[in-house]
């Protein structure tokens, strides 16, 4: 791993930091309004932006009071780290039968066909529902999102993990109640 995508992860483990940068990719803000909402003192939020922005991991406006998170650079380090996550690939296989499926169903990422014989369906839900991180609540768009990356009909999948019990579902909002948790 590159000293540099090192030094992204070191800043990066800090809880506070941390909270900052997953406050970011939701929206920019000021140093004042992640103190308020983050409910941390102004003056360490504005060291732990100096920290982020040495990083690169986030960056300053031109007003210079407004921060963004920089996705690119995260991404990049995440490619520094290892190969990128291709959902047709056997992540989150367990044994040689599994990624058998996966390699037959997924091609370039995306899913061709739900299969009919629900014990390859399953194993192909579970991947997909690797997608979704556990505690954490979706809006439907939101979870149309990222099913319809893996298939045009992102409806009748949506559906599909819902109905094996791998999203629960209220209201219009979702969120993970089964299959594995990639580590």
């Amino acid at each position: 791993m590159p000293a540099y995508t090192d030094e992204i992860l070191r800043a990066l483990a800090d809880p506070e930091r941390l909270a900052i940068a997953g406050f970011l990719a939701r929206r920019p803000a000021t140093a004042e309004e992640l103190a308020t909402e983050l409910g941390i003192k102004p003056e360490r939020v504005r060291r732990h932006l100096v920290r982020l922005s040495a990083v690169r991991v986030v960056a300053v406006d031109d007003d210079r009071h407004t921060y963004r998170l920089q996705p690119d650079v995260l991404r990049e380090a995440a490619e520094d780290v290892g190969p990128p996550r291709d959902p047709g690939l056997a992540l989150g296989a367990v044994d040689e039968d599994e990624e058998t499926v996966l390699r037959q169903y997924f091609r370039d990422g995306r899913l061709r066909e739900v299969p009919a014989k629900r014990s390859k369906r399953v194993i192909v839900l579970n991947r997909i529902a690797l997608e979704f991180d556990v505690g954490k609540r979706y809006s439907e768009p939101e979870v149309n999102e990222i099913v319809a990356r893996f298939h045009n009909d992102y409806a009748a999948l949506r559906r599909c993990l819902v109905d094996e019990e791998l999203l629960s579902r209220d209201h219009g909002e979702y969120w993970r109640t089964g299959g594995d948790v990639d580590v």
